[in-house]
């Protein structure tokens, strides 16, 4: 068993992990649906239309936000979280790859952004690489 179950228990690194995945698809739910398809944070938009134009921009950002919608879904789930953490992880980094290229100005902090989505990977990561106990498991 884990030095983390060894720590706190089996059913407490459950909830942990429970906790871990809300979280993750939570935020990828909020930013899907606040903030791409009900325009929540305008900014998003703005950001799209520096990449893609503002004639792709509303289309675009709504599309983006229905896969960030799904993407918190599949981390709900806990499918193949390696491959879901691979996937978020290719979001991010074009994400914020086009952000920081092609609208430094439209972002809040390119740094702090940059070091969030690094936290919420890790978070990422670590959820999707490892087990949590079995029920059946002494503690």
């Amino acid at each position: 068993m884990g030095s983390l179950a060894r720590l706190i228990g089996p059913r407490a690194q459950n909830r942990l992990f429970l906790a871990l995945r809300i979280l993750i698809g939570s935020v990828w739910v909020f930013h899907g649906l606040y903030s791409k398809l009900l325009d929540g944070i305008p900014r998003h938009r703005m950001i799209v239309a520096r990449v893609l134009g503002d004639d792709l921009a509303v289309i675009a950002t709504r599309a983006v936000g229905v896969a960030e919608i799904l993407l918190g879904l599949w981390a709900f789930s806990h499918r193949w979280p390696r491959t879901c953490a691979a996937v978020q992880t290719l979001a991010i980094v074009t994400m914020n790859t086009l952000e920081i290229a092609r609208a430094p100005d439209l972002l809040i902090s390119a740094p702090g952004m940059v070091l969030l989505n690094l936290g919420f990977l890790a978070l990422g990561w670590y959820s999707a690489t490892r087990q949590a106990p079995q029920a059946n498991q002494p503690s």
